[in-house]
């Protein structure tokens, strides 16, 4: 047993997280800086997140024929490429909307494998460390969160004192950081290195597979119950952080530096709820701890926001919402590596991801049309009425009592093969701010980031 490849890609995934939360404040506030335009934010993030809907979609039957260590640093070398351009273009003076909008497409498009390449590796590097993916899934999710929470909080500083070009750059390093981790440290396991046996890659071949992704799927009730609702609260919450967030931060919360602080004391308490949950989870009935996690950490934001108009207030909601968050994608993750076969965990991860990524583009594009049409105030409440909806619907429909029964108990269809810990992914939930075009780093059912 070693646990070197499993701490390269938790420090890779930390580095490069910390980094994306620098663009998470950063993009946006550049945008609403140089537009002056909650419209135009919502155009960039409408670029940036639909080739990661596409890449989602094909990404899956690729990824083992490259190889998910090839595909993870190739992913990260192209996303520093196109955050690095950003800056490097507005200081020549030749950055137009239009090139803006086409570096985060191209980065979009490219990271989303990435994450799904690393997040694969997470069962099979959890055997490798000698422990249970519950509580590597915990770790997982717990490293990224604090990684984001403490970029966050230095994005509102660096901002402030450098200017948003300068923390892009950073970002760009970042990257270059992450891919180099993943290159060096991954090289000679057997699960990151291509899988001969998959055979040519074909449109037919595609088709083939992303077809037995999707029949799985939809003979699962429970898994594509957790697509669908997933699917609208990373919408809801793409439009939160790429639109609503900094828009208001701007209005009302004091500029980047209280921005900042939000999204790191959301990404502190996450953190802590994921540790906890990773220690003590197995113990806890998932579908009651999900239920109320979810409700907690989703609508509570957007009703603050639009009835206050002082920090304070949501300053102690997003901490308390983090604390729902924070147990999301790791029961989700547990879920999905106990109900889809290792033979089927990419394939059933393109169809589940892009799912769940489906709303994203329109996410941040209706957040920036509803302000401008009734406010940030009407904004805020119309999102966080759908979310409220979405969100109970594992306490109305049946089928989410399989999160606490085996496969077999819980009417699942039959695995096809042996559930070895080798791939996973799925839907994730993006329940906390993300950059635009950036997906979860787990690949599961999850809720909304980098």
């Amino acid at each position: 047993m070693s646990r070197r490849p499993f701490a390269a890609v938790l420090a890779a995934n930390t580095i490069s997280i910390a980094g994306s939360s620098l663009t998470l404040i950063g993009v946006p506030w550049f945008v609403l800086q140089t537009t002056d335009s909650p419209g135009r934010a919502g155009v960039v993030a409408f670029c940036a997140t639909v080739p990661v809907v596409v890449a989602a979609l094909v990404g899956g039957p690729v990824i083992d024929r490259i190889g998910r260590r090839r595909v993870s640093a190739a992913s990260d070398l192209v996303c520093a490429l196109s955050v690095g351009a950003i800056p490097l273009l507005h200081y020549a003076g030749v950055l137009e909307f239009w090139m803006l909008c086409a570096l985060m497409a191209l980065g979009g498009l490219v990271h989303t494998p990435g994450l799904t390449a690393r997040g694969v590796l997470l069962p099979d590097l959890a055997a490798h460390a000698g422990t249970t993916v519950t509580r590597a899934a915990g770790l997982y999710d717990g490293v990224s969160r604090g990684a984001r929470m403490i970029g966050a909080a230095l994005a509102g500083v660096l901002i402030t004192a450098f200017g948003t070009e300068s923390i892009l750059l950073v970002d760009a390093a970042t990257f270059g950081a992450s891919a180099l981790l993943v290159t060096v440290f991954l090289r000679g396991v057997p699960a990151a290195e291509p899988h001969r046996a998959a055979g040519k890659i074909s449109f037919a071949g595609y088709r083939a597979e992303l077809g037995e992704g999707w029949a799985f799927l939809t003979r699962s009730r429970l898994l594509l119950g957790i697509t669908v609702m997933v699917m609208m609260t990373n919408g809801l919450d793409q439009g939160w952080s790429s639109v609503l967030l900094p828009v208001h931060g701007r209005e009302a919360l004091g500029g980047p530096a209280a921005l900042g602080l939000m999204v790191s004391l959301f990404g502190g308490s996450a953190l802590l709820s994921a540790l906890l949950y990773g220690a003590w989870g197995e113990r806890l009935h998932r579908r009651t701890v999900f239920a109320v996690a979810f409700l907690l950490c989703g609508a509570p934001r957007y009703v603050v926001a639009a009835l206050t108009g002082t920090p304070l207030p949501l300053a102690v909601t997003m901490a308390l919402s983090g604390l729902g968050a924070g147990m999301l994608n790791p029961i989700l993750s547990t879920v999905v590596y106990e109900h889809v076969p290792d033979g089927l965990r990419s394939r059933v991860a393109g169809v589940s991801t892009a799912g769940c990524e489906l709303t994203m583009p329109l996410g941040g594009l209706a957040a920036g049309l509803l302000v401008g049409g009734f406010g940030t105030t009407g904004a805020l409440l119309a999102f966080g009425g759908v979310y409220l909806l979405a969100t109970l619907s594992p306490l109305v429909f049946p089928a989410w009592r399989g999160m606490d029964r085996p496969p077999a108990q819980a009417g699942q269809p039959a695995q096809a093969g042996p559930l070895s810990p080798a791939d996973q992914s799925g839907p994730v939930s993006r329940t906390e701010p993300a950059p635009p075009g950036s997906a979860h780093e787990g690949r599961s059912p999850h809720p909304s980031a980098k």
